[in-house]
């Protein structure tokens, strides 16, 4: 099952994260997850929330360049060569990884992971084949 990432274009200034995320906060949209790459000019905040359509219309009606992209996110053993096992999977499968970030359950000994690949399909019935447990969109809604 893919998952909705936002990812939001952001100038690298004083205040610009602040501003995305007190924005999502003042409408009740909750960040589950994210990850920020940057540069010297911008950045690039990546995120995954309660409700990606909301958040992006609220973004981009403030002027933020912002929009939505299908990711896979996965349970992986929360262990020293947990991640290295899941990598593994795709090595031997062909499966491009574009990016990745990750983040702990608090409720169990699992680790989450989020991908982003050229060609998540294939990787969901990678995936699957392997019996690698996929998060929904359900399961981030609960976290």
């Amino acid at each position: 099952m893919k998952l909705i990432q936002i990812s939001v274009f952001l100038e690298n200034k004083k205040g610009r994260l602040f501003e995305v995320c007190s924005l999502l906060g003042k409408e009740k949209i909750n960040i589950r997850a994210l990850s920020v790459a940057e540069s010297e000019e911008f950045g690039i905040l990546r995120m995954v929330v309660n409700n990606p359509a909301k958040a992006v219309a609220v973004l981009k009606k403030k002027g933020f360049v912002a929009n939505l992209t299908d990711i896979v996110a996965v349970e992986v053993e929360d262990k020293p060569g947990g991640l290295a096992s899941i990598l593994g999977v795709f090595s031997k499968n062909n499966i491009n990884v574009e990016y990745m970030y990750g983040f702990v359950e608090k409720f169990s000994q699992k680790a989450i992971l989020v991908f982003r690949f050229d060609d998540a399909d294939k990787a969901i019935r990678v995936l699957a084949r392997n019996k690698i447990s996929i998060i929904g969109k359900k399961d981030i809604g609960n976290l």
